[in-house]
């Protein structure tokens, strides 16, 4: 393969991946990022098998398993007590499966120092991307503040849902989150291994995620979320931070230690969310991946794995085609599908969980939850939350990764006191 020069719009999962896959490969990559000091938004997110078989083509599924915790299920019950959602991995008939939660530092942090080691990777900071041009010689970056860059034979678009190359409508979902990473105490009323929820209806929604260990952190923390509309927002701004706290203990006192370490409303970052498709992510020696391609609601954890799948399929369209339009054209069409399915799924789930209706959270309890409990339903539900609906791995040349093998790393660590969580 001719190695080309390659730039990349953006430094989180979706480009770091790309960058490490592209420059293995053997091309020149430059990766701009408009932060001074590139660094991961957010608190938690999920690493399903389909995000973890790319990690292992990587070689770095070890490290973000040790960095992360193991979820073997999620569960969500509504506020009078009964269970509505209950989607364990063993479902997926995959021995040792199971979900990552991490923090998303966590996951930056193992994809950065991969791409800092890489010779052929440079990172710049510091680079706001405004726009670009596409000559006979290359398609330049322009920035903001600052002179083009050269030409490069491919632009990679992997800035997120705000990228400046779709002018199309953004269509940004009226329900946001409040995040917030807490640590751990003993004889906290969480469990390890699982993702928990509690629901209002579906107009309120709190939730526990176990997200491991940062680097030099001082313990296994959390990830708390509640929902919120964004027209709400302010509103909340100007309502006394324990008063707030007791409408949330209302819906889940078990809660009560947990919020206890919210001390200043500063801790608490709010997300928005928006549900989109890229109508042309392929465009003259460019293509958008993750993010900047589609994205959706956090409702069934797919953002980061989606665009881990992206990078690959952009590398191998690389590898195999003949003419750059054609490596394009192949990288986007076994991607297509798949990304086509999980956002009209996460289109009709979203509201089921964070929506302003009556009837639909009924649905959920009264229909839907009894009939997860049995076979297909339990098994598609298991497909679904784990990426794996739609089977998007075979086309692509992927597999499983070794679950028996990460298993047994994480029992060893936590048998000789390694930190884990």
């Amino acid at each position: 393969m001719e190695p080309l020069g390659i730039a990349i719009i953006g430094c989180g999962p979706a480009g770091l991946a790309a960058a490490l896959l592209l420059a293995r490969q053997g091309h020149a990559v430059s990766v701009f990022d408009q932060f001074v000091s590139p660094g991961p938004v957010g608190s938690g997110l999920m690493i399903q098998p389909s995000g973890l078989a790319v990690l292992a083509e990587l070689g770095l599924a070890a490290e973000v398993v040790a960095r992360g915790a193991r979820i073997d299920a999620l569960q969500g019950i509504e506020e009078h007590g009964k269970t509505v959602l209950d989607a364990p991995y063993a479902a997926l008939g995959v021995p040792h499966a199971f979900g990552l939660g991490i923090h998303r530092a966590s996951l930056f942090d193992v994809l950065h120092e991969a791409a800092l080691a890489e010779p052929r990777i440079a990172i710049h900071a510091g680079h706001a991307v405004t726009g670009s041009t596409c000559g006979a010689g290359g398609r330049r970056l322009l920035f903001e503040g600052r002179e083009a860059s050269a030409p490069f034979d491919l632009v990679v678009d992997a800035s997120g849902w705000r990228t400046r190359f779709d002018p199309s409508p953004k269509n940004i979902l009226p329900f946001g989150a409040l995040w917030a990473s807490l640590p751990l105490a003993p004889g906290d009323p969480f469990a390890g291994n699982l993702l928990e929820q509690r629901y209002r209806r579906a107009s309120q929604m709190a939730g526990v995620l176990p997200i491991g260990m940062r680097s030099g952190g001082a313990g296994p923390e959390v990830a708390f979320f509640w929902s919120l509309k964004a027209e709400d927002y302010a509103a909340w701004e100007a309502t006394p931070l324990d008063e707030w706290k007791a409408e949330v203990l209302r819906l889940w006192p078990a809660l009560e230690g947990l919020l206890a370490r919210i001390e200043r409303r500063e801790q608490l970052t709010f997300a928005r969310y928006a549900h989109r498709s890229h109508p042309a992510p392929v465009g003259e020696r460019m293509i958008a991946i993750g993010d900047a391609w589609h994205s959706a609601s956090p409702q069934l954890g797919q953002g980061a794995n989606m665009a881990l799948l992206d990078a690959w399929s952009l590398a191998r369209g690389l590898a195999e085609g003949r003419t750059l339009a054609e490596k394009l054209r192949l990288a986007a069409g076994w991607r297509s599908d798949h990304v086509w399915l999980y956002q009209w799924v996460t289109k009709l789930f979203t509201p089921l969980y964070q929506s302003e209706s009556r009837y639909l959270p009924a649905i959920r309890d009264r229909l839907l939850a009894p009939l997860s409990r049995h076979w297909p339903a339990r098994g598609i539900q298991a497909q679904l939350m784990s990426g794996l609906f739609g089977f998007p791995l075979a086309p692509l040349g992927l597999a499983l990764p070794d679950y028996a093998g990460l298993s047994a790393s994480l029992t060893i660590a936590a048998a000789s006191g390694e930190p884990q969580s």
